[in-house]
């Protein structure tokens, strides 16, 4: 394997739907803000950022846990744990990607590049959270849907405050469906010591996932509703809120292969909204 296709595995771009999770809340943001009417120049911007962030943070997130992934049965080969890839070449990596975002935003205000530098900084520390906070995945809803405010600084030059109710309503969606995809390691994490939600709801799991849906889908269209959003939204989150019941029928079991699965079709949750979303501007 080539040093190109190292990288390509490190910054996860073979795994596309931490992406498409990061994405779907900037999209919504960038609609909401523009009143449907978003600038594709904006549009490209953020898209092409997400994808260059989140692979960064795939990068900082593999050197935090490099002495850590080797004890995990999904991460072990992965390439700086199993020493394709030296610990510094990945910092490289993170932070030649980091400045390529950066450069993409150049052009917009200046708040919305102060609240990059924000992004940075809570994407970078993220990692280390695991260490002692007992639910990680509410940083990460943070790290993943600050897209949400910069998306509305970049079209209002301001963030208003359904930008943050949006905000909140992203970190419960985190945490529910990182609470599945922590499931999945949930034995080998009790064993090195790693905090994750999955440990700290115990056998309340289920439970708590269900209802961050219900607390996230909330949030979501009542944010929508004051926005002027009716039918196809309405409808956008019926299909969300299926597949949040869906889900309920891959995790309630708790086998690594259905709590897998649920996780990774929290794409078509996200993107249900989206699309409830631009049909209801379209529809108008």
């Amino acid at each position: 394997m080539n040093r190109l296709q190292l990288y390509f595995r490190l910054v996860r771009l073979d795994k596309p739907i931490g992406i498409l999770l990061l994405l779907w809340p900037t999209l919504w943001a960038l609609w909401l803000a523009s009143d449907g009417k978003p600038d594709w120049m904006l549009v490209a911007i953020f898209t092409l950022g997400t994808v260059l962030m989140r692979s960064a943070g795939c990068a900082i997130n593999d050197y935090a846990d490099r002495d850590f992934d080797r004890h995990v049965q999904r991460t072990v080969d992965r390439p700086i744990t199993s020493g394709k890839i030296r610990p510094r070449e990945a910092l490289l990596v993170a932070l030649t990607l980091t400045l390529i975002a950066f450069a993409l935003i150049w052009p917009l205000n200046t708040l919305t590049k102060q609240l990059s530098v924000a992004a940075v900084i809570i994407a970078a520390s993220y990692p280390y959270f695991k260490r002692f906070f007992a639910i990680p995945q509410a940083y990460l809803g943070i790290a993943f849907g600050f897209g949400i405010p910069m998306g509305f600084a970049a079209v209002q030059n301001t963030v208003p405050a359904a930008a943050w109710w949006l905000l909140l309503a992203n970190v419960f969606w985190a945490v529910a469906y990182d609470t599945a995809y922590a499931m999945v390691d949930r034995e080998d994490d009790l064993k090195i010591g790693m905090r994750t939600s999955a440990i700290t709801f115990g056998r309340y799991d289920v439970a708590a996932i269900m209802l961050c849906y219900a607390v996230s889908l909330s949030l979501i269209f009542i944010v929508g509703w004051q926005y002027g959003l009716r039918t196809w939204f309405a409808i956008g989150m019926l299909i969300a809120a299926g597949c949040a019941i869906y889900h309920y029928t891959l995790i309630r079991t708790r086998e690594r292969a259905g709590c897998f699965a649920a996780f990774r079709h929290n794409n078509w949750l996200g993107a249900a909204i989206f699309g409830g979303v631009v049909l209801d501007y379209l529809m108008r």
